[in-house]
C-alpha cells in the first residue's frame, strides 16, 4: 500500500521563509521513517501513518506557536491504486479495519482521541473524507461523521466537510482516526484539509 500526504504551509506574515524554515525543522525527528521531498509548492511525506500523521500535526502545532496567522493545507491519501506499494507504509489499524463493526470502530476512535496528548495550542481545522471505490462508501463517511459529533473536537458540519476546533493533539488525533478506521482497509481513502491557528477573523 502507498500512504503519503503532501503538505503546503501558508504563514500570513513578511517573515514567511523564516517562518516556513524554522517549521520544517519539525520533521527532522521523522527523516528515518518518512521519505520527505520539498519544492517550491509543497513538501511530499511517505510513510506509515504513525509517524505520518505525527509529523504533519508537530509541523502546524510548531508554527502555530508564534504570533503570527499560519494556514496549512494537505492531502491525506492510502491506498491509490496509481501509486507504488511501499513497505514503509505498513499499518496495522488498516489491515483489522474491515473485520471490526463499525460501532467498534467508532468506540476505539473515541478513546484514541480523549487519551490524546496536549500540546497547549489551539487550532481550528476542517477536512472531508473521501472513500473511494466502494459500494458502501456512504455508510464509512456517515459512520465518521458519528464519531466526529462525539469526538469531543467537533465544531461544526459545513457544505461538504467538517470543522473541528481544539488543542492541536486530540485534533489531529481526531484526523488520524477518521483517516484510519474508516473506509475498506484496501481500499482507496483520501482526506482534504485545511488547519488554520492564530487568525485575526472572530471565532
Amino acid at each position: 500500500m502507498f500512504i503519503g500526504a503532501q503538505v503546503s504551509l501558508y504563514p500570513m506574515t513578511r517573515d514567511f521563509v523564516g517562518v516556513i524554515l524554522s517549521g520544517l525543522s519539525a520533521l527532522d525527528p521523522y527523516r528515518d521513517a518518512l521519505r520527505i521531498e520539498t519544492d517550491d509548492i509543497s513538501t511530499l511525506m511517505v510513510g506509515a501513518p504513525g509517524p505520518l500523521l505525527d509529523a504533519i500535526r508537530d509541523l502546524f502545532a510548531g508554527v502555530a506557536k508564534g504570533p503570527a496567522h499560519v494556514a496549512m493545507h494537505v492531502t491525506l491519501s492510502r491506498g491509490c491504486p496509481g501509486e507504488p506499494d511501499d513497505p514503509s507504509c505498513a499499518c496495522d489499524v488498516l489491515s483489522v479495519a474491515q473485520s471490526q463493526p463499525l460501532a467498534e470502530r467508532q468506540r476505539l476512535a473515541l478513546a484514541a482521541v480523549t487519551a490524546a496528548p496536549l500540546s497547549g495550542v489551539e487550532i481550528d481545522l476542517q477536512f472531508s473524507l473521501y472513500v473511494m471505490g466502494s459500494g458502501g462508501h456512504m455508510d464509512e463517511i456517515y459512520g465518521c461523521i458519528a464519531f466526529l459529533k462525539e469526538s469531543g473536537t467537533f465544531l461544526r458540519s459545513k457544505n461538504f466537510c467538517t470543522r473541528l476546533r481544539g488543542d492541536a493533539g486530540p485534533v489531529f488525533e481526531t484526523l488520524r482516526q477518521a483517516f484510519l478506521r474508516f473506509g475498506p482497509a484496501e481500499g482507496h481513502v483520501t482526506i482534504d484539509l485545511t488547519a488554520s491557528a492564530n487568525s485575526p477573523s472572530p471565532r
